[in-house]
């Protein structure tokens, strides 16, 4: 598959501006690097903008739900007709997702990626469905070149209707039942690490489960022998994952915040970034996951999370709480005195 059209025009933040982006930095009226990753945050957000002055412009999460073959292997705690069922309580505004998108006033949209149990006349939907689920991914491709082109193409189209309307943070959460162990797949097989390595409990598994979810994620990995992105995506994805990576590459395109939440759209970063390796210029990473595998991945994109609270929820939860950091980063690059205009001195 051709993803030439995705990744052209994806270029590397400028750094022509960072010696004044540092030195307005500094000259705040604080100790040099006292704010710690506020510091690097504000440096981060100046950068990828490259403007004077940093701003947050109608942040907008999109979360896309899908289902997955494996998860009819017991691989979860639930079946896939739950993923239907917490798609329902997205949209009547139940879930931990909207309470956080609402009280840190965040845009908020639900993404039917493929869901195996489709919604039907849910107005506030949007519907990109790739299909009923992905297939067993321990046996057979997750889905044919067909469907990946569908759904990174959707995931595109999706982030370029939220820029072109103003949006420049968007951040990215998933509902789906199986999910970890599919993007635990992904990500061994992109970073060719073991299964056992990369699974964790997801949902909160028994030894057994896990034991299962292990072994079917290791027979998964090793049908896959080439380290090209797009096929790994092919064979072991989610159609959520999937689109969840195309809509990133646009975002990067066009020079948008990224805000990745937990583990299974860092799986989907680390697509991303191997088929466009500057389009990690514009991630700003959320949380640490207590998923196994998070850490992994993170270290393998160099990436320090924001914050570390102990959750695995995803949804985009983490990234909906890490927006607030995003606006106190801007505004003390924005708004704080510098000694010279305080008349402070040192």
């Amino acid at each position: 598959m051709d993803i030439a059209h995705l990744i052209d025009g994806i270029t590397p933040v400028s750094l022509k501006n960072l010696p004044q982006i540092q030195a307005n930095i500094d000259q705040k009226t604080k100790p040099p690097g006292s704010l710690g990753k506020l510091e690097t945050l504000a440096a981060t957000l100046a950068k990828i903008q490259g403007s004077k002055k940093v701003t947050i412009n109608h942040p907008m999460m999109l979360v896309f739900a899908a289902d997955h073959g494996l998860a009819a292997q017991g691989v979860s705690i639930a079946g896939s007709e739950v993923t239907q069922q917490m798609v329902a309580n997205f949209l009547n505004g139940g879930a931990a997702i909207n309470v956080f998108c609402k009280a840190n006033d965040m845009a908020f949209k639900v993404i039917d990626a493929g869901i195996k149990f489709p919604l039907k006349g849910m107005a506030d939907l949007i519907d990109q469905s790739a299909g009923l689920g992905t297939n067993d991914i321990s046996s057979t491709s997750a889905m044919s070149e067909d469907q990946l082109e569908f759904c990174l193409t959707k995931g595109s189209h999706i982030a370029s209707l939220q820029i072109k309307a103003g949006s420049n943070v968007i951040g990215f959460g998933e509902m789906g039942i199986g999910n970890t162990s599919t993007a635990a797949a992904v990500c061994a097989a992109a970073l060719n690490e073991t299964a056992e390595k990369m699974v964790g409990r997801g949902t909160g598994i028994t030894d057994e489960q896990l034991r299962r979810k292990t072994a079917l994620v290791s027979e998964a990995v090793s049908r896959v022998t080439s380290e090209d992105p797009v096929v790994i995506l092919q064979e072991l994805g989610g159609f959520e994952i999937a689109q969840i990576c195309g809509a990133m590459l646009e975002c990067a395109k066009n020079k948008t915040v990224i805000l990745v939440d937990g583990f299974i759209v860092t799986a989907s970063a680390l697509l991303a970034c191997m088929m466009a390796p500057a389009a990690r210029d514009y991630m700003i990473f959320s949380h640490a996951s207590q998923e196994q595998g998070h850490k992994m991945v993170l270290d393998a994109l160099k990436a320090d999370p924001l914050l570390d609270l102990e959750m695995r929820l995803g949804e985009g939860s983490g990234a909906a709480l890490a927006l607030p950091l995003l606006r106190a980063a801007g505004a003390f690059y924005n708004d704080m005195a510098t000694f010279e205009s305080a008349q402070v001195t040192v």
